[in-house]
């Protein structure tokens, strides 16, 4: 008796959907194509918003940047809800071990009183900056334009909480998880005057209404200072003093920063070089702001690091400065 295998392939009638067919022809396509491209809702709407009457629901004129495609803006991290959530509880996996030795080890707690107090001063605060973040990437999901900037936005709104969450991890591994450290860094962050320039700034950006411009304003400016500044200078000049304990908490944050302005620089530079008059708009915001934050943080610099505060926070800018530059904007 003989058996005979024989193998019969099956040739499919079409190899993607539709609307993705449309756009780059009919061949398989990535995830990540598949979950972006072509699905902001254009069309049967039915009703005007009571608060918006002029607008649709979903309405790409929320923003003054104009566009031909607004999937010319796709995030180069190529994130979609599968491949986000996988990277991000691997990077969660690493974190809470990072944590636990912190913790074991005392890294924060046993560090003298003077360090402490200046970790309480000014990082947990940024809690407070961080759910900021994440009410203004949260506007930029629920009123942008096109699914490339709506999902990524969200899953950024999502990163910010988790970078809050981090911050007052931190403050725990301070006060040996009594809490005390939240209280008081909420304190600062409500009540002290040096805190009180970036606290206003921030909620500038929640009062404003074009969507685009609270991207450069949050991703693109606000971060491009806070981040360097706190997470690499101000960890650099504690190192300096007191060893390199808060550093081993501080690699996570730089992470995800390094990751959203992938993001947000190829985004902004992509607008920037659609038209002339996109380029203008966007120098102008980020010149605006960058005036703004700057102003915000010099107090706060100087109140952290002392006599090398302003040098540190000239460096940023500096840094920020370049950065812009190679975006296509305008000092």
């Amino acid at each position: 008796m003989t058996v005979e295998i024989r193998t019969q392939s099956v040739k499919p009638v079409r190899h993607t959907y539709a609307h993705i067919a449309r756009r780059f022809g009919d061949k398989p396509a990535s995830r990540y194509q598949e979950a972006t491209y072509d699905l902001q809702s254009e069309v049967n709407h039915h009703y005007k918003p009571l608060w918006d009457p002029e607008r649709d629901l979903y309405d790409a004129r929320r923003t003054a940047i104009v566009m031909k495609d607004w999937y010319a803006l796709k995030d180069p991290r190529q994130y979609y809800y599968g491949s986000y959530t996988i990277a991000r509880a691997k990077q969660q996996e690493g974190l809470d071990r990072q944590m636990e030795f912190a913790e074991k080890r005392e890294l924060l707690r046993g560090l003298p009183q003077e360090a402490r107090d200046a970790i309480v001063f000014a990082i947990v605060p940024l809690r407070h900056f961080e759910w900021g973040a994440n009410t203004n990437l949260s506007h930029i999901s629920a009123y942008g334009w096109s699914t490339a900037i709506t999902q990524a936005a969200i899953m950024g709104a999502a990163d910010r909480l988790g970078l809050a969450q981090h911050c007052s991890r931190i403050g725990l591994l301070v006060d040996g998880n009594t809490g005390s450290t939240l209280d008081e860094a909420k304190q600062f962050w409500v009540a002290h005057s040096d805190w009180q320039p970036l606290r206003r700034e921030v909620e500038r950006v929640f009062v404003t209404r074009d969507w685009f411009e609270v991207l450069v304003a949050q991703c693109l400016i606000a971060d491009g200072l806070v981040f360097p500044l706190f997470f690499q200078q101000f960890d650099a000049w504690l190192a300096r003093r007191h060893g390199p304990g808060l550093s081993t908490l501080l690699d996570y944050p730089m992470r995800l920063h390094d990751e959203g302005v992938r993001w947000a620089d190829a985004t902004v530079k992509t607008a920037a070089a659609e038209s002339e008059a996109n380029q203008a708009l966007l120098s102008g915001w980020a010149r605006t702001w960058r005036e703004r934050f700057l102003s915000a943080l010099k107090p706060l610099a100087e109140a952290t690091m002392g006599d090398e505060g302003e040098v540190a926070l000239a460096q940023v800018d500096a840094a920020l400065g370049v950065r812009l530059a190679k975006l296509g904007l305008s000092a």
